[in-house]
């Protein structure tokens, strides 16, 4: 059968798409995202701003989920960590007019070194403790930050330096993108290597993991280290595309979001939280702005579509596509490009 397309073409195809760690149907969505500015309604520039939000959730969700997917650890002090990236890098441009662009990397080291060491503190610790330790630094952070009126303006807000000259959300959308897809490869390198298998193992059954060789606590905090570094990296941009930083952005409420995109989106695939981020987000915000009469609505209903996905869904989204999609169709994708995904 003519297809138009050589067995060498596929084979790059396939090569490159096996690098990128991307199904077929993933690189598809992920030019949907490209396009989606230049289809209407989305080339708004307020649609824009909320598609670009969103996608820093996304981005945000792969990085939480590494840490509770793989290893078992709830980070109950995420949003504070990528909080303090966020503050890391905007101080910085304020108060020595440090480049953004710079800003952000060394807000990301700011958040990795504070992981470290919180996973010094935390990750010999089991179960719940952990997680409770990790939300007590949170607090601890988002106090500093309101109380610090002097260095953060605290609840009047720091006003920051954005990353472009432009009014247009255009640039920061696509710098988004680009940024959700090199968490995405970062997290499913490591995910796919000798670390990565570790940390199944570890989550799975940590003393059957220490008997065999694997130090739960070493690779723990490695694993937490690279998930509040990526954090810190994205607050970073979220301080200079917003232009203004309060302590709110630290608040257990944002963590929760994230908690509840990953776990609906399928705990452990790394990709369900992201993919689900976009619609199940935008809804949550029409449903907050358009019954503002009623705050924490939105919460109310995470919280119920939690209780649902655990009792009937417990692989969440991500579980539907390996039923239904993947193991169905997957000797059409191999037909169609010659790509198999790997885990």
């Amino acid at each position: 059968m003519e297809t138009g397309v050589s067995k060498h073409e596929m084979g790059f195809f396939s090569s490159v798409l096996d690098r990128l760690c991307l199904t077929p149907l993933g690189a598809l969505l992920l030019v949907l995202l490209a396009l989606l500015p230049l289809i209407p309604p989305f080339n708004q520039q307020y649609l824009l701003r909320w598609l670009t939000i969103v996608a820093l959730s996304a981005a945000s969700a792969i990085a939480f989920d590494l840490t509770a997917g793989f290893i078992n650890i709830v980070n109950f002090g995420y949003a504070a960590i990528l909080g303090l990236g966020a503050y890391t890098s905007a101080i910085l441009a304020v108060r020595t007019g440090l480049s953004p662009w710079i800003g952000i990397f060394v807000g990301a080291l700011a958040s990795g070194l504070l992981g470290f060491l919180t996973g010094l503190l935390t990750l010999r610790l089991r179960g719940i403790f952990a997680a409770v330790m990790a939300w007590f630094i949170g607090l601890a952070l988002m106090g500093l930050a309101i109380k610090m009126v002097w260095l953060t303006r605290g609840p009047l807000g720091l006003r920051v330096p954005r990353m472009f000259d432009t009014s247009s959300n255009e640039p920061y959308y696509y710098m988004m993108i680009v940024m959700l897809l090199v968490v995405y490869v970062i997290c499913r390198w490591v995910t796919r290597s000798k670390m990565g298998l570790a940390f199944k193992a570890i989550g799975q059954n940590m003393e059957a993991a220490r008997t065999s060789g694997v130090n739960p606590t070493y690779y723990r905090i490695v694993n937490f280290t690279l998930s509040c570094t990526i954090a810190g990296w994205l607050g970073g941009f979220y301080a200079h595309y917003m232009g203004i930083l309060t302590p709110d952005l630290m608040h257990t409420s944002k963590t929760v979001e994230v908690l509840a995109v990953v776990y609906i989106g399928g705990r452990g695939s790394l990709w369900g939280g992201a993919f689900l981020a976009f619609p199940f987000l935008i809804a949550m915000e029409l449903v907050r702005s358009g019954f503002s009469n009623l705050p924490g609505l939105h919460l109310v209903i995470y919280g119920v579509i939690l209780i649902l996905v655990m009792i009937y869904l417990p692989g969440g989204i991500a579980s539907l596509y390996y039923r239904f999609l993947y193991k169905p169709w997957g000797k059409f994708w191999e037909f169609m490009v010659g790509y198999k995904e790997n885990d």
